[in-house]
């Protein structure tokens, strides 16, 4: 059988989405013939504006290699707690390759995510004395004996079925799958959400009092729902309780590059501590990191400074490294000759030490977060490179602060093919080699929230008046904050960032995620704790945008893995919507 594989589509922002719906566009033209124009045509409206279309659009996809061979409309109203199954189709013509369970089955996930109490959909009826086309009749057989293996029944003992004119013969039944959690529905909420389908449906087609009519006549608490009639009578099986929605991607080969020194915080038990505490979660599919040509290193960073640093680490012997000692007046005419005493030449400090290794850990940690940019332009939402040594203090000339290439702006660069891009750094120290690397330009907005560099590393950049230089004037933000910060604080500043992101509307997010924001961390002074990393992370994801989350700073290990975990799961949850779930006995009425 031919693998495909099944993701949603949240907008049209990005290629690949665009070439995905239109694609879906042409699939429910050919199957839906009677389908009005505007469902198909308004898709990416619907996509980017589910006020405007009553319901919040939900598209899944499955695609075999770049071409999608079958889709599912799904429709949320989050004021009732409920999914509605607008359209469920593949290419016609073709065996359906078991592509409608895997579409159907990834919905019950969605609904279960998002607390919803179940599935509604219509489906044409198996009754002879309802529907009168005999082939139809046979496919709706096959219809409902498919939703039965899930434990989707249709709701009987109502008018649902009464037909809307006289030319209507097949008038639908209303289906209802509760995932395994619940078999009928409570009445109360089944009447508004009948009512709330009717309307945001086909108020325009229905006569005066058919609406009210057709509720009213739900009078069975709970809502009765057929036995089954084609499959053995079992527990349904709930629908999981998650699903993989993150791509992860790890620099496998970080730990070649060790400092044994005393004090130096930078260690490879910081990534073992976050794998450990994200693989239970299941939220994350890794998957093998690819390698790219060093010119994308070398679009973001000076190709002496490259060159240099490839030459010393390929000359020094395992075990040993070489710190910066001095520091001479950055003069191209006359560089230090001697490699060794060059290293002060291109570094910051004196504790970014270079080693046999260096230079290959940080190509793989570029790796990494390059092939996680190729997955967001492939349709992936949420990735994350969890990558060390880390590289936001790396400019394009020089590399300090544990960090030797930049690979959140090596990813940001090469992103920029597809359209704008915003890097937003979170790390307790402010991310000067992004700011460096992109002040000029445009078409990256750099934006940071950082300690004060009065007290913080680097010191020499992070002020407030930092803004960008000619026509990346105005796209560098910098939000410097005090000494002692708490969640609240935190949370005011995060506010002033997205909303400067949302503004520049990028086509990606690139989220730099420091860890040493947290209390305790030896590096730094906040306060931060689980439940603030979750409310932030759920922020940016609540912006709507594909986001690729870089590793940068984070230096506490006894906390390091339950902040990563809480991050993500918050990130996840503000993406997919999942942060508000409401009881069903509390849904709100209707809305037009």
């Amino acid at each position: 059988m031919s693998m495909f594989r099944i993701r949603r589509i949240f907008d049209d922002t990005l290629p690949r989405d665009r070439q995905a719906i239109a694609q879906v566009q042409e699939i429910l033209k050919a199957q839906f013939v009677d389908a009005p124009v505007g469902e198909y045509e308004d898709i990416p409206a619907k996509l980017r504006d589910p006020l405007g279309y009553h319901f919040k659009t939900i598209l899944f996809v499955a695609e075999q290699k770049y071409s999608v061979r079958g889709f599912a409309l799904l429709l949320h109203a989050p004021d009732l707690s409920f999914c509605y199954l607008d359209y469920i189709g593949s290419v016609p013509g073709r065996t359906s390759q078991g592509i409608g369970g895997s579409l159907y089955g990834r919905l019950r996930e969605e609904a279960l995510l998002i607390g919803d109490m179940g599935i509604f959909f219509e489906c044409p009826s198996d009754d002879p004395a309802i529907c009168h086309d005999a082939s139809l009749l046979r496919q709706s057989a096959s219809r409902l004996k498919f939703y039965e293996n899930y434990g989707a029944r249709p709701i009987v003992g109502t008018a649902y079925e009464t037909p809307i004119s006289p030319t209507d013969d097949s008038p639908p039944v209303l289906v209802f799958d509760g995932l395994g959690l619940m078999e009928s529905p409570p009445l109360g909420p089944t009447k508004k959400i009948v009512r709330a389908i009717l309307e945001r449906k086909y108020a325009d087609r229905c006569p005066e009092g058919y609406i009210d009519a057709v509720v009213r006549s739900f009078k069975d608490n709970p809502v009765r729902i057929r036995p089954p009639r084609y499959v053995k009578l079992e527990a349904p099986a709930p629908a999981p309780g998650s699903s993989p929605s993150i791509l992860l991607t790890v620099n496998e080969r970080h730990d070649i590059h060790h400092v044994h020194e005393r004090g130096y915080v930078e260690s490879p038990a910081r990534v073992r501590t976050i794998l450990e505490s994200l693989n239970p979660t299941g939220l994350f599919e890794r998957v093998d990191v690819k390698h790219y040509p060093e010119r994308n290193i070398l679009a973001v960073h000076d190709a002496g400074m490259v060159r240099y640093f490839k030459a010393v680490t390929s000359n020094l012997k395992p075990g040993k490294s070489i710190y910066p000692y001095v520091f001479p007046i950055r003069n191209q005419a006359r560089p230090p000759k001697d490699l060794p005493v060059r290293a002060g030449y291109y570094c910051l400090d004196t504790f970014t030490p270079l080693n046999a290794n260096a230079y290959l850990a940080a190509k793989g940690a570029v790796d990494c977060a390059l092939t996680a940019a190729d997955a967001v332009l492939d349709g992936q939402r949420l990735a994350y490179a969890l990558v060390r040594p880390p590289g936001h203090h790396a400019e394009r000339k020089s590399f300090g602060g544990f960090c030797y290439f930049n690979s959140a702006a090596v990813a940001a660069h090469y992103l920029t093919a597809h359209g704008r891009i915003a890097v937003l750094d979170i790390d307790y120290h402010h991310g000067n080699g992004t700011q460096d690397i992109f002040y000029g330009r445009d078409d990256v907005l750099t934006v940071s929230i950082h300690g004060h560099p009065s007290f913080a590393y680097p010191y020499f950049s992070g002020f407030t008046d930092e803004v960008g230089d000619g026509r990346g004037r105005g796209c560098n933000l910098n939000l410097p904050l005090k000494e002692d910060v708490d969640g609240e604080v935190y949370a005011k500043a995060l506010h002033k960032a997205l909303d400067r992101v949302r503004k520049f509307a990028p086509s990606v997010l690139i989220v730099g995620l420091g860890l040493d924001t947290a209390k305790g961390d030896p590096t730094g002074t906040w306060k931060l704790a689980p439940r603030d990393f979750e409310a932030n992370g759920r922020a940016i994801g609540s912006l709507g945008l594909p986001v690729l989350v870089v590793q940068e700073g984070g230096y506490r290990i006894r906390t390091l893995g339950t902040n990563a975990r809480h991050f993500f799961q918050g990130l996840r949850a503000g993406a997919y919507g999942l942060a508000a779930k409401r009881s069903v006995s509390n849904g709100g009425g209707a809305k037009r």
